[in-house]
């Protein structure tokens, strides 16, 4: 603030030195003027008398003075008009710098802010980048050996496995030995009519992680031939293991399982006709994403079959119940008409042969009556009846 009030001083200082500056040009060329018109009145006037050349000279340099006067006293009017417009103006960028300083101020104070959470953000990736790489070097001496390396494809393909819904023992089985062969697959799914898929997760990686590691671009070259070599020798290994055997109920391909989505994306990007001839070969390449798509037709043909075995067992029970139903409707046909053959002979004894009875009962009890002969006990009276 101090600066631009100084600033706005010098500033008022200088206008001021223009206008007296102006103000003093503006009297000397007047002064000019007037020397000049008095040169050449007193060239064209020589003859006239110096008394009435005097007279006329004072007046005119009365008149002279009162013009002198009045542009002066115009002139000093507009330098204070321009005064006050300079001051204006000065007071109006006093005002804007103050609003500058503010807005300054206050991207500092944010800026101060901002560079405060960026260097928190870093220290937090570096932290972050720090635990990364330990993990990394971890990673890499723990998978050093092929022995853990396939533990760590195995624990890739039971996640995969687990997200596709599938159970060991019911839907595959690990490391079960083929019949009939000396190979041992990693996995193997179940299919429907007792069809089998066999699956291998061992792969190797050494030379790509080699890749990963070399220097120099000649380095870098080697090994990544190197790898896809591999690649191709562990396909071809594959093929003579006897997955592939229509003997054994298995299907016409087998699947090998890289159990990392960058390496496959690397085969595919460096050597696709790697893929090409797997396939030709009948071996299936596939990642932890096309193995989930892979287990997923699985899952839909098994369950597919199961749908339609269940709809074919259905249809024979259907079948069997239609038949138990026909003989069930005979059945219950034949118990009707024995029903109407009872109903017959039960209204046949409690009317005809009723009415028969009564009309005999009517006729003894009259006969009863008329010889006085005493009415019959029945069982119950007797047995009330008292002793004598």
């Amino acid at each position: 603030m101090a600066v631009v009030f100084l600033w706005v001083q010098s500033r008022r200082q200088d206008a001021l030195k223009l206008a007296q500056e102006l103000l003093t040009q503006a009297q000397n060329q007047r002064l000019q003027e007037m020397e000049t018109i008095l040169a050449r009145l007193k060239d064209s006037f020589s003859s006239v008398s110096m008394e009435a050349l005097s007279e006329n000279t004072r007046q005119f340099l009365a008149l002279a003075g009162e013009t002198l006067a009045r542009y002066t006293s115009s002139g000093v009017q507009e330098l204070e008009k321009r005064k006050e417009l300079i001051d204006q103006t000065l007071e109006a960028m006093k005002q804007n710098l103050q609003n500058v300083q503010e807005v300054i101020g206050t991207i500092e104070k944010e800026r101060r802010q901002q560079f405060g959470q960026i260097e928190t953000h870093l220290k937090v990736a570096a932290e972050q980048t720090s635990r990364l790489q330990e993990t990394t070097s971890q990673l890499k001496q723990a998978l050093a050996g092929a022995g853990v390396r396939g533990r760590w494809g195995e624990r890739m393909a039971e996640d995969v496995l687990r997200l596709a819904g599938f159970i060991e023992g019911i839907n595959y089985q690990k490391q079960k030995k083929i019949e009939q062969a000396n190979t041992k697959p990693d996995y193997t799914f179940f299919l429907p009519q007792g069809l089998k898929l066999h699956m291998d997760v061992k792969f190797p990686l050494d030379n790509y992680v080699h890749y990963l590691e070399a220097k120099t671009d000649i380095e870098r070259e080697q090994y990544r031939k190197n790898f896809l070599r591999d690649v191709r020798e562990r396909i071809k290994s594959v093929t003579t293991r006897d997955y592939i055997n229509p003997e054994n109920n298995t299907l016409d391909y087998a699947i090998v399982f890289i159990p990392n989505e960058q390496v496959y994306a690397f085969i595919n990007e460096h050597d696709r006709s790697i893929l090409d001839e797997a396939l030709n070969q009948k071996i299936i390449v596939c990642s932890p994403l096309t193995l989930y798509a892979i287990l997923a037709v699985i899952r839909q043909a098994v369950d597919n079959f199961n749908l339609e075995r269940a709809a074919s067992d259905i249809l024979v029970h259907l079948g069997e119940f239609a038949k138990q139903w026909q003989l069930f409707v005979k059945a219950m046909e034949k118990m009707g008409q024995k029903i109407e053959e009872a109903h017959r002979e039960y209204q046949e004894l409690t009317g005809r042969r009723k009415r028969m009875l009564e009309t005999t009962l009517n006729e003894i009890e009259e006969l009863r009556q008329q010889k006085n002969i005493p009415p019959l006990l029945t069982a119950g009276d007797e047995k009330n009846q008292e002793p004598s």
